[in-house]
């Protein structure tokens, strides 16, 4: 019976022990995986080399190394494309307002009729090109995070009248009749200026693809977790199959390659919403308009 209760205190004890051990080992491994993350500087204890720890440890100092190295070279290639963006802003403007200007003292010029179909048409290749170059620079800057989202507690309905004066000249050159309700007054913790590009690219979208004499309604209502702000329109619809695709870069439904575009507003809509911890969908037919939602959080994660 005493063997046999030594026994018992024996595995008691390795079991102790052994929990014991378990325990500071998680606690070890727990602070070297927070400060590779964090990036905090961390020195592995010297501990025998044969050891679990050691072992462990000497593996996560080495994942550390290369996670600090890939972070600084990170850094540095943000840096280089921030310059290199930089440099083709600064090297595209002036061309492009040269080429503008030219146009324009062409137009002061007597020209045959030919003549000024063809002004006509290089002055729109002229604007889209310009667009297109804008539009590839802000994208850059969002993806590399040169550009930074700065929220403030704003009225989001403002936000929206911004937006919407913005695309008042397009629909009413169509026909096309636009709608605001929803609440006033909701304060809401975004960034105006890119929010607003976000609004106003989806409302550019629905007048592009809605026929002259239809409608696009804006609602802003506030839910229990979301700010939820729809824009539907009486346009051509979106195929189910094709709805994922359309918030990629540079995607353009097949038998649109005829209207204006270079497929990124989309793109850029997602992004800006994803940037504000908020998220964007569509719902859709074929035939029977769309209706985009965008999700504000009502509070800060």
């Amino acid at each position: 019976m005493l063997i046999l209760f030594a026994a018992v205190l024996v595995l008691l004890w390795k079991n102790y022990r052994i929990k014991k051990e378990a325990k500071l080992f998680a606690e070890k491994v727990e602070a070297a995986l927070d400060a590779i993350v964090t990036g905090k500087e961390w020195k592995m204890e010297e501990e025998a080399e044969d050891s679990l720890w050691g072992r462990t440890g000497t593996q996560l100092a080495k994942a550390g190394y290369v996670f600090q190295k890939k972070e600084e070279d990170s850094i540095r290639e943000k840096e280089r494309v921030k310059g290199l963006i930089s440099d083709i802003s600064h090297q595209t403007r002036t061309p492009v307002a040269n080429m503008k200007l030219y146009l324009e003292l062409l137009d002061d010029e007597e020209l045959s009729q030919n003549g000024r179909e063809f002004l006509g048409k290089l002055k729109e290749q002229m604007e889209k090109i310009d667009f297109l170059m804008q539009s590839m620079i802000k994208m850059s800057r969002l993806e590399t995070g040169i550009l930074q989202i700065h929220k403030e507690d704003k009225d989001l309905y403002e936000t929206i009248r911004h937006a919407v004066a913005d695309v008042v000249p397009e629909a009413a050159s169509k026909g096309i009749d636009l709608y605001v309700s929803g609440e006033e007054n909701m304060k809401l913790r975004h960034d105006v200026k890119w929010t607003e590009e976000a609004i106003y690219n989806i409302l550019d979208n629905a007048i592009k693809y809605t026929e002259p004499g239809g409608k696009i309604h804006i609602r802003a209502e506030r839910q229990e977790l979301f700010f939820r702000l729809s824009i539907s329109d009486t346009g051509k619809g979106i195929a189910p199959e094709r709805q994922a695709e359309i918030f990629t870069r540079f995607y353009r439904e097949p038998e649109v390659h005829d209207k204006p575009g270079v497929g990124i507003g989309l793109y850029l809509a997602r992004m800006i919403m994803e940037l504000q911890n908020g998220y964007i969908e569509v719902q859709s037919e074929t035939g029977k308009g769309a209706c985009f939602r965008l999700y504000f959080p009502v509070k800060e994660p």
